[in-house]
């Protein structure tokens, strides 16, 4: 089942789709505008997009299965690089549209009654967006933030639209609606575009922030005794878990009782540095040769360190 902070506000954001759709759609209808029709579209993108958000949220919240050991949390780069996907097809039909009125110009209706109907949706868009971006970023939802930032966009679309359209309406050149509604399609393209590249790196396991892994290295040291060390960290996101593992370097003569204790300290270390984070530690020897030779990431790691002007390890040998 979804947690009630983020499925009441991915239900907002569907009802607050639907509402500005029909006020932007009756906005057009009463305008002929081209950018107020490309202002529309988004919004129906809006709806599809708020509702696969909200499908993937409640198969990402499902328990792990024999099926799914990891969990289901990756579901939600999908729906983020769906979400993408479909801005872009959007932008890619409000240029074509926009275009075909440049080449054939069709006289507007009156617009104050239109532009009022936009603004009002636009205001319920952009007291929407906020609700879901500090959602997402509170709880590490890359779902919120993605439907949060498409909102946003579309705030921003809505008052381009709305400036070009006063205008149009102050100086009677008509010309400026077309050509307006082909700006909105190359800022729409550009907000798809983010969305699937953040979701392709989500898919591909891209290693976490710097920031975030400094935190995490910070974390392991702070326990590291003599003649202990520690390599081959890895770190990936799935949705709003992290993951992180790496191999421990403890002195041969410890028990595994004292590498077991020494091991606790250090997860409940970094998991305070992070929330959601789940952490896999393997220990190994600090004096045999083999455990300085089992990851492909030592090489990426001892020119870390030569970067950052660190010594060395002391392989015990």
């Amino acid at each position: 089942m979804i947690e009630a902070h983020l499925k009441y506000p991915i239900l907002l954001s569907i009802a607050a789709a639907v509402l500005t759709l029909v006020l932007k759609s009756a906005a057009y209808f009463l305008t002929s505008s081209v950018g107020l029709l490309s202002d529309a579209v988004e919004s129906l993108v809006n709806i599809i997009a708020a509702a696969t958000a909200y499908l993937s949220l409640r198969y990402a919240a499902r328990p792990v299965d024999e099926s799914h050991t990891y969990g289901h949390e990756k579901i939600e780069f999908f729906s983020s690089g769906l979400e993408g996907v479909l801005i872009v097809v959007a932008a890619a039909a409000i240029a074509w549209y926009a275009g075909q009125r440049l080449l054939v110009p069709q006289p507007l209706r009156p617009l104050e009654l239109g532009l009022a109907l936009s603004l009002i949706a636009s205001l319920l868009n952009g007291v929407v967006a906020v609700v879901l971006l500090r959602a997402g970023r509170r709880h590490g939802s890359i779902v919120l933030e993605a439907d949060g930032w498409h909102l946003l966009t579309d705030v921003w679309t809505s008052a381009a639209v709305l400036g070009g359209l006063s205008l149009v309406w102050l100086t009677g050149l008509q010309l400026l609606d077309p050509l307006i509604a082909l700006a909105v399609a190359v800022n729409i393209l550009w907000t798809g575009f983010r969305l699937i590249r953040r979701s392709f790196d989500g898919l591909m396991d891209r290693a976490l922030p710097p920031q975030e892994q400094a935190a995490v290295r910070a974390a392991i040291e702070r326990h590291l005794g003599p003649n202990m060390d520690y390599h081959a960290l890895r770190t990936r996101r799935a949705g709003r878990r992290r993951f992180v593992d790496f191999h421990l370097l403890v002195p041969g003569r410890l028990t595994v009782q004292e590498a077991h204790t020494l091991t606790g300290w250090i997860e409940e270390s970094v998991r305070s540095a992070l929330p959601d984070l789940e952490v896999t530690v393997h220990i190994e020897p600090i004096e045999d040769r083999a455990s300085w030779r089992d990851s492909a990431l030592l090489p990426l790691e001892e020119a870390r360190r030569a970067r950052s002007g660190m010594d060395a390890p002391s392989q015990g040998l």
